[in-house]
């Protein structure tokens, strides 16, 4: 899907194009390829002279590979975008700056390639929509997605927060069954991920705003406001660290009740083997049949011996609920 946006009255109007001959129709301050497929990539290479790299988005981590300036001017970022749905993952998105377009005789155009829809590309085009002058050029673009990403990447963690109360509260209850016990495990599990996702996110942001300060591309206004961003991503920080805490105790807490549990079980079974012990005893005494043994000859030596061997069992389990060591 290829889609171009462009300003009218301080408002960002989103176009869907279906042939090369729309092109001509708009002037757009960012591109935006979602999975493009080649007759995109060629209509965009026609129109506006860029050639999409094939290695546009691979997953190298090195700064050299994601963030550099072509000598046209052409200025290439390459970062990760978060997607909290149900299974939380990052998106590859490759963005080229063209500060410079002869194309459209204008001052900049941002391309975006990736693979899947962005929930901060919805973000940001459902604000540009209703605040006019929010957004004045494709550096601005840019900008305010980092910007949406860290808000929303804030508003993961809100979420994080409130689904640890859950677990907490659940933990700290006092009555952590085995299954309780799992389903906790695998509920805080799945909000260390996405805290960790979190990290890795604001981590790859700040280099990429970094980059942007370094390039010497952006205007006072524009300085200010990515200088804004990297202290929010810096206040994030402190939150995931402290997220992270909070998880590790919640999984100690939990592993802790679960030894509990099999503790329980434990002294249940080493109670049982010991009251047990007497009456193996006595069976064994008489189970030996030797041809002097007074009880074989006696009529009452087998309830006798039965009798005895339920009071030795009776008689430690006494003792032992006594000392409470069966609570």
């Amino acid at each position: 899907m290829l889609n171009i946006f462009s300003l009218a009255n301080g408002r960002l109007f989103q176009e869907e194009i279906e042939s090369l001959e729309e092109l001509s129709k708009f002037q757009p301050i960012w591109v935006d390829l979602e999975a493009p497929t080649l007759e995109e990539k060629r209509w965009v290479k026609q129109y506006y002279g860029l050639s999409i790299p094939e290695d546009a988005m691979d997953e190298d981590i090195e700064e050299s590979a994601r963030f550099y300036e072509e000598d046209n001017g052409d200025l290439h970022i390459r970062s990760d975008f978060l997607i909290a749905d149900a299974e939380p993952r990052t998106v590859r998105v490759a963005f080229i700056l063209n500060l410079m377009n002869e194309a459209l005789k204008s001052h900049g155009v941002l391309f975006s390639i990736h693979d899947e829809d962005v929930p901060v590309f919805r973000l940001l085009r459902l604000r540009a929509r209703r605040a006019p002058g929010l957004i004045e050029d494709a550096k601005e673009v840019l900008l305010k997605l980092y910007d949406a990403d860290a808000e929303y990447s804030a508003d993961t963690l809100e979420g994080i927060y409130d689904e640890l109360e859950k677990s907490s509260r659940q933990v700290l209850s006092g009555e952590v069954t085995d299954t309780l016990a799992g389903e906790v495990l695998a509920a805080i599990a799945r909000q260390e991920d996405l805290n960790g996702r979190i990290r890795r996110n604001m981590m790859d942001t700040r280099r990429a705003v970094s980059f942007m300060m370094r390039s010497r591309m952006l205007n006072a206004e524009q300085f200010d406001d990515a200088r804004q961003i990297l202290r929010d991503i810096e206040s994030l920080d402190s939150h995931t660290a402290f997220l992270f805490d909070k998880i590790n105790f919640l999984m100690d807490a939990t592993v802790g009740f679960i030894n509990i549990n099999q503790n329980k079980i434990i002294k249940i079974f080493s109670v049982a083997s010991v009251a047990l012990l007497p009456p193996t005893l006595i069976a064994s005494l008489y189970g030996m049949n030797f041809r002097f043994m007074p009880e074989l000859e006696w009529r009452g030596g087998y309830p006798f011996a039965l009798g005895l061997m339920v009071a030795s069992a009776l008689v430690p389990m006494w003792y032992f609920r006594r000392r409470g060591w069966l609570r």
